[in-house]
């Protein structure tokens, strides 16, 4: 049996929309592929973000910035030596982007200018630390990634 051309065409279309099917079946049901929404309330969260980038100007603005560094015991969250800490208000924000079951949020509440986040909550991978804190009247944001 011989195959035209029109054929040939036809099982070529054919066979490009099973490759690409079972692309699409294959990809939707792989556990790995799994990602949630990086925000719940993208739209409600859009509307504050020029507001972030005033607190993140204040954040760069100061003479010492916080800085974070991972320990031994776990995650080292260090506030300026210059700022008096018993006045440092605010949340610190751990989002893991692979699973927001893993997320933790945590209020500040320092007794010196260091605070612990303990390696036990923290599992292996990436994360993005926020932290939304106020030093007297004046508001301040704090962002990194980093691997543990």
């Amino acid at each position: 049996m011989k195959i035209n051309w029109g054929t040939s065409i036809v099982l070529a279309i054919a066979a490009f929309i099973c490759f690409i099917m079972y692309f699409v079946v294959a990809m939707s049901t792989d556990k790995n592929m799994e990602h949630d929404l990086v925000t719940e309330e993208y739209y409600k969260k859009e509307l504050d973000f020029q507001a972030q980038l005033d607190r993140e100007q204040n954040s760069q603005n100061l003479a010492q910035n916080i800085l974070v560094e991972q320990t031994s015991q776990g995650l080292l969250i260090r506030f300026p030596e210059d700022l008096d800490y018993k006045t440092i208000e605010g949340k610190v924000f751990l989002y893991r982007p692979s699973n927001k079951q893993l997320d933790i949020e945590i209020p500040l509440s320092l007794s010196s200018h260091q605070m612990l986040v303990p390696e036990k909550h923290l599992a292996g991978g990436r994360w993005n630390i926020e932290i939304n804190w106020e030093y007297i009247d004046e508001s301040y944001y704090f962002k990194k990634e980093m691997s543990l």
